[in-house]
């Protein structure tokens, strides 16, 4: 957080006008946006390497082991979003060749 000089952050919002819950509030939704960008760059840099054939499973695996936790269902959401979802040989364009 930048300096804030002798003000403490009570009195500050004060002079804002704004309520110390909105200030943390917002701080907080400026790291979440961060820490969304690194965790969408790991994920679609994992599933580059591995050429685009690790499921959300696998990658969800992978994280942890360049330290990061996080949720399955987030990194199925992620993929979504991103269109990085693997296709399955067998069952590209709704055919299946087994």
């Amino acid at each position: 957080m930048p300096l804030q000089g002798s003000l403490r952050i009570e009195r500050m919002c004060q002079l804002a006008q704004v309520s110390r819950a909105g200030f943390y509030r917002c701080l907080k939704g400026r790291a979440g946006i961060k820490e969304e960008m690194e965790v969408r760059s790991q994920i679609q840099e994992i599933a580059v390497e591995h050429r685009r054939r690790y499921g959300y499973r696998r990658i969800t695996a992978e994280l942890p082991r360049r330290g990061m936790v996080v949720n399955h269902k987030r990194v199925l959401r992620i993929m979504r979003e991103d269109s990085l979802i693997s296709a399955h040989p067998g069952t590209l364009f709704g055919t299946n060749f087994t």
